[in-house]
């Protein structure tokens, strides 16, 4: 595989050398200028300084980072869906490496660590849905590759469902074809003291459409890492998210989408709500619309609850426009606390306080929870918010 490499210094990735000769250097000032590599060896060692892990607590992911990753095969389960296969490739196919170049050490690790990649292919135009579930990985450190390709034309839902332990860091890279219409689901329920860094790459064809939606609630250190490039005319990403941080949980997602072609759409939304101490959410959002993407027509938003004190959300979203032939492009950002007359309301109509609490969180998770599209996922999810309620109600309670 060949390397894209920018006018970055190796032992500073995200940093430019200077023009005058000096030694220090200058951080890149757009999303696009980042050095990428599939290579490790070209990414310096992390220490937590740079600007791509400094909300990250990089001591708890140490084995991922710069440990040696066991990139062979891992035990799933799959519902059977006709038009859907899956199948184990090895990593010198072509198919590998269409929709994205790792940006950061994590995903460049688990990149050259993979031994083969699970190829999940969507043909036919009738709608169909496929789970892969993935459960119980262990403690050692862990490295997966996933290609999801969606014929043109075809229309899918996969879901990507992740229980108890893991010590895991991935790539998913997705194809959407021409006039495709698919739907990604990743969901993270890992164990207490599971670790997961994923990167999701993809690229949308002409007049696709992909819905990429992440709910994260399980785990010590989840971080998920979209990326979207609208590189052929009319293509449109809606990026959905859902999460909730317990007590000393730290979940962090970091959304990119480049326009690069006339025409296209982008919609983001992600909601997290956090409970108990030492919880942590990191959101950062990036959109660069590019001379290339006239008549663009973008928005993205992130909306953080806090439930307790002890919490702390980072909500980072940014906008970079090449271009003034745009339809539209916004960002929006809030964390709040619980609305006060929202709790009024329900305790007047005989509801306790804490039971109004849990309805209010149910409410403000269940408008991404409700975009998968598919009642049986969306009920398992919204019971999974309850007992993660439950279960941070009942360790507040203790700690009293």
């Amino acid at each position: 595989m060949t390397t894209a490499t920018p006018e970055t210094t190796r032992g500073q990735h995200g940093a430019k050398t200077p023009t005058d000769g000096g030694l220090s250097v200058v951080p890149v000032q757009t999303r696009s200028e980042r050095f990428r590599s599939f290579d490790v060896a070209d990414f310096a060692h992390v220490t937590g300084r740079e600007a791509v892990w400094k909300l990250t607590p990089v001591d708890r992911i140490e084995a991922l980072l710069h440990g040696d990753l066991d990139g062979s095969r891992y035990d799933y389960t799959a519902s059977e869906a006709p038009g859907i296969t899956l199948s184990w490739i090895p990593r010198s196919d072509p198919r590998i490496g269409l929709a994205g170049i790792p940006e950061e050490r994590g995903s460049a690790a688990a990149w050259s660590a993979f031994e083969e990649a699970l190829l999940i292919e969507v043909t036919g135009e009738e709608s169909k849905v496929i789970s892969i579930t993935r459960r119980d990985l262990g403690t050692s450190a862990l490295a997966a590759h996933t290609v999801i390709s969606a014929a043109p034309f075809s229309r899918g839902l996969v879901i990507l469902e992740n229980f108890g332990t893991a010590e895991l860091s991935e790539n998913v890279e997705i194809v959407v074809g021409e006039q495709a219409e698919l739907t990604v689901v990743t969901s993270q329920e890992w164990a207490d003291g599971a670790h997961h860094l994923a990167s999701h790459f993809a690229t949308i064809g002409r007049n696709a459409t992909l819905r990429h939606i992440v709910i994260s609630l399980g785990g010590d250190v989840v971080r998920i890492n979209p990326s979207t490039h609208l590189n052929t005319e009319g293509g449109r990403v809606d990026a959905f998210g859902a999460y909730f941080a317990d007590a000393g949980q730290h979940l962090e997602q970091h959304v990119y989408v480049n326009h690069d072609a006339p025409h296209t759409t982008s919609r983001v939304t992600y909601k997290g709500a956090l409970q108990g101490n030492g919880a942590h959410s990191v959101w950062i959002g990036d959109v660069l619309i590019r001379q290339t993407a006239t008549a663009t027509d973008s928005y993205e938003q992130n909306r953080n609850l806090v439930l307790s004190d002890g919490t702390r959300a980072d909500s980072v979203p940014n906008l970079e426009i090449e271009t003034g032939d745009i339809t539209g492009a916004g960002h929006a950002s809030a964390t709040g606390r619980f609305d006060d007359e929202q709790l009024f309301y329900l305790q007047s109509r005989g509801i306790r306080e804490e039971e109004a609490r849990r309805l209010v969180v149910k409410g403000f998770l269940l408008e991404v929870i409700q975009k998968i599209g598919n009642s049986i996922l969306e009920t398992r999810l919204n019971d999974a918010v309850e007992e993660s309620l439950n279960k941070s109600h009942e360790l507040a309670q203790g700690a009293r």
